[in-house]
């Protein structure tokens, strides 16, 4: 290898391992260690073993945990350091469960490192079974790990083993659909107009939206009782019986013989907006609470909709063309409803959907899960070697704990989960555990004890990269330090929250509550304290601006300093407590954030905007939808449908808001990146108006599919733009053939409009735009016009003949791509065929003479061949292939 190839070359990037830096040439390996030493100075990097260098002169340093040992190794830390703006940036991946992954690592290596060959084979024999075929597959943890799979074959070391016959995972079901029952209650609006309730009740495919919200907070585990009341056509219970949840429900059309009974549960989902009469909304919301042992979930219809469906207003909401009433609540409207009807306060979960609990214990149980972190995220070391058993005792102990590992490892992750020891009342089997350990004391220390021997002093697995360069005792003490520091945030968003709410105080606490307390804070008003002080945080730009900050390094969101940090909903629950706050305050407004895509965190002004999105996870570039913009001071919230006349804009660069364990992320990443290479309009900041979008997309060719970017499969028409000067029409009709027989000579395939195109764009467009109009003699050549040009042509060779294929479907010129010949008037045609050599990516360029018509191609292939025609001794004109640098310098 020549040290001036050394390295791995992506694109304009070069990756070099620093143990590679040695074995380049003295003057580009002092170009490199300049390079790093500005950019550890400017970025404060602490440490890195692979630097990214791109051809403008921007440097990443690169942590790869386990370089060397890790066939694949995963990316744990990035800085990044622009010389030109003097911008630096920096991401931690030590938290990701699906970071970005190295391979063929040997490239970045010296040539004479120990394990290069071994890094090599293992390259050869992934590249074999065509793991690097789709790039879009290959570059995080999650899509490679599922791809190795798919092609049969697991990772074991540096080599790649075939599966055995194993029996795949059935795949998970898909989540319901969105929605809400609406049903029909008897009466009368007025003498001439009966509302027709029972045409509101909806056929649902999918859970409604109020079950769907009790099935994401817990509540539909099958250990409580439902009861529908105003089931509508009982689809929601069908769906919840078939999941084997106790569930019955009762309607006054479609179910008046079943029983009206008491449960755990009531679900009253979109009733009450479809009751005319007050008095009449008072007593289904009344009963429907009388029924209600532990939990009421209230739906309804939000929105300030003055004439929906072509309404007429009646008493306070509408009269619709369907013979039906609908009133709409703002959320304020709905909260104060129910507060003055129940005497209870309620709590919004989401758009329309309320709680009001019964049971205050189970109240308090769901308000402080409710603001939880993900420490369910956490994972357990994988199988780090144990160490040798040393005694006969050694022995037992593993016995002892294979015998009751499930329970002991559930125990454990409830302590993790805690971030402190459980109590016997919180340990769902404590029976099992006394009985085997003596004591639920005596089994916490056992399962520690064995936390501890299994990592011995051997570093721990992908944990111990969260948690630093820990190592066996400091490893498990940093663990339940973490989980400890993660519980206590949640319980001091937990307690800002109810502050926030202003929410009347308890009567008594719920014992696990109290434990809690007790455990993180001492007592009940350092717990209030500690809740209010993060609570006063969220009015600090300064303290909400450090916080954005931390979650954009750890992957969370797009930040725009000083101004917002913008994240996908699903990131929330990640947030640094601050944030968490600060999103949960906007909630208890609005509901549950979550409904929305996307969340814009305002750090100055005390806002929070959410965004909803047409099919957000299905497209490249979904269309805005619904804003709505929640003024935390003032307490008050703003709603903008994008409804006509307003048209909805696209989203642009939507990777930024995802981060890599999105399941889609890197075929968006590598939509925006393609999106925003072609360079056909400004993409920052909110981009064009669609329809700029739409139509300079279609004229020059390119179709968006789902989360793909692909040029047009449909012909143009002949008069249709083909660049900015040209038209199709322009290099088909401008041969002397096809002038004198006159034949169509269109293409049949799309692929060769597209090349047309594209030699128009990369070729034609910079040469007519720098010398002029160029006068086509010969252009696109079917296999019909080839017939007609006998012995002066080569279609096998000579990509006229574009994409098209032969009679047997064979490529008439394997090629592919495209060619035109032509001539500028008044000018040396050497001149304009060495400007095209040094200007534009052309494949094959034939030259005849100074005064001669030019012979240019684009396609795949790229050579960048260079073709003399000069006259032989017989006449006839000799080819003679010459080197750029030659042909630029000739005159």
């Amino acid at each position: 290898m020549s040290i001036n190839t050394l390295g791995k070359k992506i694109g304009g990037q070069t990756y070099l391992h620093i143990d590679a830096l040695s074995a380049l040439d003295e003057t580009r390996r002092n170009d490199w260690e300049q390079a790093i030493a500005r950019a550890i100075d400017a970025s404060r990097c602490c440490q890195f073993n692979v630097v990214r260098r791109q051809a403008d002169g921007r440097i990443a340093l690169l942590h790869y945990a386990d370089f060397f040992d890790i066939p694949f190794p995963s990316l744990h830390e990035l800085w990044r350091f622009d010389p030109g703006t003097g911008e630096v940036g920096y991401r931690t991946y030590a938290g990701s469960l699906n970071p970005p992954i190295l391979h063929r690592k040997e490239l970045l290596l010296p040539p004479e490192h120990p394990r290069r060959e071994e890094y090599a084979a293992l390259t050869a024999a992934a590249e074999s079974i065509g793991l690097f075929d789709d790039t879009t597959r290959i570059g995080y943890q999650r899509q490679w790990l599922a791809l190795v799979r798919e092609r049969g074959y697991r990772i074991e070391g540096h080599q790649l083993v075939p599966l055995g016959n194993v029996e795949g995972e059935a795949d998970a079901p898909d989540e319901a659909g969105q929605g809400g029952d609406q049903i029909q209650f008897g009466g009368q609006l007025h003498d001439h107009w009966a509302a027709a309730r029972q045409r509101t009740a909806m056929v649902r495919y999918g859970f409604s939206a109020p079950i769907q919200s009790l099935a994401r907070h817990g509540f539909l585990d099958g250990s409580q009782r439902l009861f529908d009341y105003g089931c509508g056509r009982g689809d929601d219970l069908r769906g919840l019986q078939e999941n084997g949840i106790p569930a019955q429900g009762w309607d006054p059309y479609y179910a008046p013989d079943q029983p009206i009974e008491a449960a755990d549960i009531v679900n009253l989902g979109f009733v009450i907006n479809v009751i005319e009469d007050f008095d009449e909304r008072i007593e289904a919301l009344t009963r429907a609470w009388s029924l209600a042992e532990r939990l009421l979930v209230v739906s309804v219809m939000i929105g300030e909709r003055q004439h929906a469906g072509g309404g007429e207003r009646f008493r306070d909401g509408l009269l619709t063309q369907r013979g039906t009433f609908q009133k709409y609540f703002t959320p304020a409207e709905i909260r104060q409803f129910l507060t003055s009807a129940l005497d209870e306060e309620p709590i919004t979960v989401a758009p329309g959907v309320l709680y009001v609990f019964r049971d205050k214990d189970a109240e308090q149980r769901f308000l402080l899960e409710r603001s939880r972190g993900r420490r369910n995220r956490l994972r357990a070391p994988s199988a780090p070697r144990p160490r040798e058993a040393t005694a006969t005792r050694r022995d037992r102990r593993a016995e002892r704990y294979a015998e009751h590992s499930d329970a002991l490892e559930r125990l454990w992750a409830q302590w993790l989960t805690l971030g402190r020891q459980p109590h016997k009342e919180e340990v769902a089997e404590l029976l099992p555990l006394t009985e085997a350990f003596g004591t639920l004391g005596k089994a916490l220390r056992f399962i520690e004890q064995h936390q501890r021997d299994l990592l011995g002093d051997q570093q721990g697995d992908q944990q111990s990269e969260q948690l630093g360069e820990w190592q066996g005792d400091d490893y498990i003490d940093a663990l339940l330090e973490q989980a400890a520091e993660a519980r206590r945030a949640d319980l001091e968003v937990y307690f800002a929250l109810r502050q926030f709410e202003r929410r009347r105080p308890y009567k008594h606490l719920e014992s696990g509550l109290q434990r809690d307390i007790k455990a993180f804070f001492g007592d009940y008003p350092s717990a209030q304290q500690a809740g209010l002080e993060r609570l006063r945080a969220i009015a600090d730009p300064e303290a909400i601006a450090a916080a954005c900050q931390e979650a954009a390094e750890h992957g969370l969101g797009w930040l725009e300093p000083a101004q917002s940090l913008q994240l996908h909903a699903s990131l929330v629950d990640q947030l640094p407590a601050l944030l968490r706050v600060y999103v949960g305050a906007g909630a208890m407004l609005y509901g549950e954030v979550q409904q929305a895509d996307l969340i814009k965190i305002h750090i100055a002004s005390g806002k929070l905007t959410l965004l909803i999105f047409d099919a957000f996870d299905g497209q490249a570039l979904p269309r805005l939808r619904e804003r709505v913009k929640i003024k935390l001071r003032e307490q008050d919230i703003d709603t903008f449908d994008y409804v006509e006349p307003f048209t909805p804009p696209y989203l642009f660069w939507k990777s930024r808001y995802i981060n890599e364990e999105h399941p889609d992320y890197p075929q968006q990443l590598a939509f925006d990146e393609q999106l925003a290479a072609l360079g056909l309009f400004d993409i920052t900041g909110y981009g064009p108006a669609p329809e700029v979008v739409d139509e300079t997309l279609a004229r020059h060719r390119w179709e968006v599919q789902g989360l793909s970017l692909r040029r047009s499969q449909n012909p143009p028409a002949l008069d249709d733009p083909c660049g900015r000067f040209l038209r199709f029409r322009d290099l088909i009709e401008c041969g002397e053939t096809q002038a004198a027989t006159g034949l169509a000579n269109l293409p049949k395939e799309p692929q060769s409009w597209n090349a047309l195109l594209e030699l128009t764009e990369q070729v034609l467009d910079p040469v007519i735009d720098w010398f002029g109009m160029i006068r086509l003699t010969y252009g696109f050549c079917s296999p019909e016009l080839a017939k007609q040009i006998p012995g002066r042509i080569d279609p096998k060779r000579d990509q006229h003949a574009a994409h098209e294929r032969n009679r047997i479907g064979n490529l008439i010129c394997p090629r592919l791509g495209a060619a035109v010949d032509f001539i500028i008037e008044d000018e040396d045609m050497r001149e304009v065929a060495q400007w095209i050599v040094t200007e534009t990516p052309f494949d094959r360029l034939y030259f005849f003479g100074k005064d001669k018509p030019l012979h240019v191609s684009h396609g795949p292939g790229h050579s960048r061949q260079i073709v003399l025609m000069q006259p032989g001794p017989s006449g006839r004109l000799v080819p003679k292939v010459v080197s750029s640098e030659a042909f630029v310098q000739s005159t």
